[in-house]
């Protein structure tokens, strides 16, 4: 079934009114008024707002809503794989302050880089087999093409890039996460330097390296962190692609790690072994790998210090694909698949 931005409205009001099936539904929601529906778990709970951000469609249209970032200007910026405006610019009330960009077809990451105090994005495109550096504008800087010089791309297709994450020294790591599944290390001018990973279940393989983002909240050991989605894991690993630690996510395919102040931030594309496909919800993770919360989810739960089966309980996200933490702790979800949505706001109370 596709969905139009009117209908999700329904559903979700049809939701918090308790009249969808399922024992959790109902539960889930704090208030029959729908401006006031309450979802997540211990510090960590958000009042839902499903109409930031919707803009008119003829005018501003957006396919799949891939991930979004906030700018030095404490903009919100999302990125879609609609060519008619790949970026899309608001302010954090949601209204539209630009767009740009008609040439990314497999737009898919997004990442943004400070440079001397200058904001750059750095823009993973799968279907193009590129990273493109930009301007905040929008200008290109820095093409980076398929890695032949690793010796293990022999055409161009097979490299399918989907995040970037770029190190204090202005080091980029790319994960392939459409691809081979290797990780890629450059330095700031696109010159290899290293590369690891690949496809397999090993503890330093990858089966969807999906998301890859820089950890500095231990100064003095940063490292990566890199999902593996369809093994429902998060993997760490040092700068130069030694294997650190794994930690098991049971039932959540994971996108992205988005790193706030101490904790980890995911938007979960959906629950595995759900009946439903479009199953996603948000999950937190604290400074010790601990998930603290799981906004329209089960709570979490731990048994012998073993996180037990995530899934979603509310009908609320269609495939949630990242999130963006503004500066007054609010939640932004992008969500690809969805009925070209537009993305969901989550107030934190």
């Amino acid at each position: 079934m596709s969905y139009n931005r009117r209908s999700f409205l329904k559903q979700s009001s049809l939701a918090t009114l308790g009249l969808l099936s399922g024992p959790f539904y109902a539960s889930a929601f704090s208030s029959n008024n729908n401006k006031d529906v309450i979802i997540g778990h211990n510090s960590h709970r958000y009042k839902v707002d499903l109409g930031w951000g919707m803009l008119d469609p003829s005018k501003t249209p957006v396919n799949d809503c891939h991930e979004m970032v906030q700018d030095s200007k404490g903009r919100i910026i999302l990125l879609t794989n609609h060519i008619k405006n790949n970026v899309i610019v608001y302010d954090k009330s949601g209204k539209l302050l630009e767009t740009w960009g008609t040439e990314y077809p497999g737009a898919h990451g997004l990442t943004l880089v400070k440079e001397n105090g200058t904001d750059f994005l750095l823009i993973s495109d799968f279907e193009r087999n590129q990273i493109i550096k930009t301007t905040i504008e929008g200008r290109p800087v820095l093409t980076m093409d398929y890695p032949k010089e690793t010796g293990l791309y022999t055409t161009k297709n097979s490299f399918r890039p989907t995040e970037t994450a770029v190190s204090s020294n202005g080091d980029i790591y790319v994960a392939d996460g459409y691809g081979e599944q290797h990780i890629i290390h450059y330095d700031g001018k696109g010159q290899l330097l290293n590369v690891f990973g690949g496809r397999g279940e090993g503890e330093e393989q990858f089966l969807n390296a999906h998301g890859i983002c820089f950890d500095n909240r231990d100064v003095h050991n940063p490292s990566l962190l890199i999902t593996a989605r369809e093994l429902n894991q998060l993997k760490r690993f040092t700068l130069d692609g030694k294997f650190i630690e794994t930690i098991n996510v049971p039932g959540a395919l994971i996108c992205r790690p988005v790193i706030h102040k101490s904790e980890i931030y995911f938007a979960v594309l959906r629950s595995k072994n759900s009946s439903d496909f479009d199953s996603g919800f948000v999950l937190i993770m604290n400074e010790k790998n601990e998930v603290v919360s799981c906004p329209g989810a089960t709570a979490p739960a731990y048994q012998k210090g073993e996180l037990q089966e995530l899934y979603q309980t509310v009908r609320l996200f269609q495939h949630p694909h990242d999130v963006c933490i503004d500066d007054d702790e609010n939640m932004y979800v992008a969500q690809w698949n969805s009925g070209q949505t537009y993305p969901i706001k989550l107030t934190r109370v």
